[in-house]
């Protein structure tokens, strides 16, 4: 009849065929989540804005960042990568982004949160362009599944402003 390796590479390719079935069906079922995540974030202080030696503005903050980002969790989510970015315009540049702070998420046990913190990365623009500049502040986040493709999204929060003089 057949011999035993014929038989076993004929149960092998059955089970490979099954689990590409199976990791293709837990993508697609990824689609029909709508997550609805909300995030707020208060600048409490401005804890200094200066002019560096080489002519470029620096500005630290303290900020409160809470979120929300629960409904973002599947059977099929790993983990959440998420990071606000401070963005404006400038007139050489229509859109400046700059990481404040970042995080990952492992669990949804973990993804409602509350922190108090100041920027932790250097808030810097290349010039003397921050001085009553207006800005959003920008949640970011990336979900990265166990199978499939990764999916990002944002919520923009604007109206707010840096002061027109330097401390």
């Amino acid at each position: 009849m057949h011999s035993f390796g014929y038989r076993a590479n004929a149960l092998l390719t059955f089970a490979v065929t099954i689990l590409a079935l199976m990791c293709a069906m837990a993508s697609v079922s990824d689609n029909f989540n709508s997550p609805s995540p909300t995030s707020k974030v208060q600048v409490l202080n401005i804890n200094w804005f200066q002019k560096q030696p080489n002519g470029n503005d620096e500005v630290s903050m303290t900020l409160n960042i809470s979120a929300d980002l629960q409904s973002l969790f599947t059977w099929n989510t790993k983990q959440v990568f998420v990071f606000l970015a401070a963005e404006y315009e400038t007139p050489k540049n229509a859109l400046n982004q700059i990481s404040l702070w970042d995080g990952i998420i492992p669990s949804k046990e973990h993804a409602k949160f509350w922190i108090h913190t100041s920027n932790k990365y250097r808030f810097i623009d290349q010039g003397s362009n921050l001085r009553g500049k207006e800005f959003n502040l920008t949640l970011h986040w990336h979900v990265m599944p166990k199978t499939g493709k990764m999916f990002a999204d944002k919520i923009v929060m604007s109206g707010y402003r840096l002061p027109q003089e330097y401390r």
